[in-house]
């Protein structure tokens, strides 16, 4: 998503966007390869010409044209979606294509980017997976949630004086998905929950517009420090938000002007985003690799003119960061596992996942757009690696990264806080203390005092959701 990719057909317009996302991108347009526009006749944005153009797209652009299904009719199905899925179960049945190629619409996609804000109560959920319980792991600070006194570790009792108990033990995530209602201003909902120090609160709280902060003013950036040095702490909440550039330049401003070579990368929640911040990000930790290779950008071999390399970039505010401890989870996906992957070559043992294994995308999106239909087409069109050509973590981070280091998720303890078990664990890396490795095929739940929590998302996320998972 870091530029518009336009291309022109006699009939229709396609704008292409890449996007990983969670969200990656290439640097360089396509020259040329237009579908061909629907002339079955009718209604421009009637299914079947809806499909035609999805199947268009796919057969010219999809990274794996082998494992596109040819059995497919397209008339067996009522919506582009369900569509969509049977053309791709062959790459979603390798783990290839997990739910990433989609429809979405472009208006909404957009006006997330462009004003990066959602409307909701400004909280990230999850759920705990043998409990039936749902707490709070984030809270935007813009949010209507946060002002009414939820945050971090507050575990949510009733919604609309339903038991959330109730909700979960008789309709799983589900039911309080659909209790939490739709994503609209103006949606209320009365709640009784329980902040992380034990006090019990009722509120009625209205969803709103609210910012997508990328980086807290709380918690997101600080110094701590590993019992050997100053270590720079930032936690990025997506990549989706163009106002991260500028809070990364001035976190790293702030790492440089302090001498600091060891960062805790907080990824934990991150589901992507753009690659132009990916990008960015680093160089912001590269300032010794300029000119070296970040990622390459891999399209099918019918599409390989189009293939680039993009380079570390000198930045002024840049660090030379000699060790880097990422903290992931299985929400972790897209341009953040991007990032960790480009440092492999360079760091090698200087480099730690921390936390569980992450989710496993390392393929991105081109966007094309019917903008008659507000449709737009997110389809896997190429694969990211790093300088070693290294890129096939499908199952995860965990499989490619040579040190891991195993922590829970302790939603008692704020985001930064070293005392917050993934955070004293990325410090014990960093101080050269042992730790306990993560298996690469192990369970991408987040573990925690509250027990073992599973991000709460809908079935079909909104845009919002895709990128920052979790989000109510």
């Amino acid at each position: 998503m870091a530029f518009a990719r336009s291309v022109l057909s006699a009939t229709l317009a396609l704008s292409l966007v890449a996007c990983g996302g969670g969200g990656g991108s290439s640097s360089a347009p396509p020259t040329g390869g237009t579908p061909t526009p629907p002339s079955s006749g009718g209604d421009t944005c009637s299914l079947a010409n809806r499909q035609q153009f999805v199947r268009d797209v796919l057969n010219e652009w999809y990274l794996f044209p082998d494992l596109l299904a040819t059995n497919v009719t397209a008339s067996n199905y009522t919506n582009v979606q369900d569509y969509i899925d049977a053309l791709v179960a062959p790459a979603r049945a390798q783990s290839k294509d997990r739910f990433f190629t989609y429809i979405t619409s472009i208006k909404e996609e957009n006006a997330l980017i462009q004003s990066g804000s959602s409307a909701g109560f400004g909280i990230r959920l999850a759920y705990d997976t043998s409990a039936n319980r749902v707490f709070v792991l984030e809270a935007f600070e813009a949010g209507t949630a946060f002002q009414a006194g939820m945050d971090r570790g507050t575990e949510l009792l009733t919604i609309g004086g339903q038991s959330v108990a109730s909700l979960m033990s008789s309709g799983g995530p589900q039911a309080v998905i659909n209790a939490l209602g739709p994503s609209d201003p103006g949606v209320a909902r009365s709640f009784t929950f329980r902040t992380r120090e034990g006090t019990e609160r009722n509120a009625n709280i209205t969803k709103t517009e609210f910012s997508l902060d990328p980086i807290s003013d709380r918690y997101g950036v600080k110094v701590l420090n590993d019992g050997t040095g100053p270590v720079g702490y930032i936690n990025l909440r997506t990549f989706i938000v163009e106002d991260a550039g500028p809070q990364l330049r001035t976190a790293f401003q702030q790492f440089r002007q302090q001498g600091i070579t060891k960062v805790i990368l907080d990824l934990r929640y991150n589901g992507g985003g753009l690659v132009s911040v990916a990008e960015l990000l680093g160089d912001l930790m590269a300032a010794d690799k300029s000119g070296q290779v970040f990622s390459k950008t891999v399209l099918r071999p019918s599409k390989s003119s189009e293939n680039e390399i993009d380079r570390f970039a000198s930045q002024p505010q840049a660090i030379a960061a000699t060790k880097i401890a990422v903290i992931g989870r299985g929400g972790t996906a897209s341009a953040s596992e991007l990032v960790t992957n480009s440092f492999i070559p360079y760091l090698g043992d200087n480099l730690a996942l921390v936390g569980t294994n992450t989710f496993g995308k390392p393929v991105g999106q081109f966007a094309f757009d019917r903008s008659a239909c507000d449709d737009r087409l997110r389809a896997v069109a190429f694969k990211t690696t790093n300088a070693n050509d290294q890129g096939e973590y499908f199952t995860g981070l965990a499989s490619v990264v040579r040190r891991t280091c195993a922590a829970s998720d302790g939603i008692f303890e704020q985001l930064g806080d070293p005392a917050e078990a993934s955070v004293k664990a990325a410090l014990d890396f960093l101080g050269g203390r042992t730790c306990t490795p993560i298996s690469s095929g192990g369970d991408q739940t987040v573990q925690s005092a509250g027990g073992r929590q599973q991000l709460l998302q809908p079935n079909i996320p909104s845009p919002a959701q895709r990128e920052v998972p979790g989000l109510f």
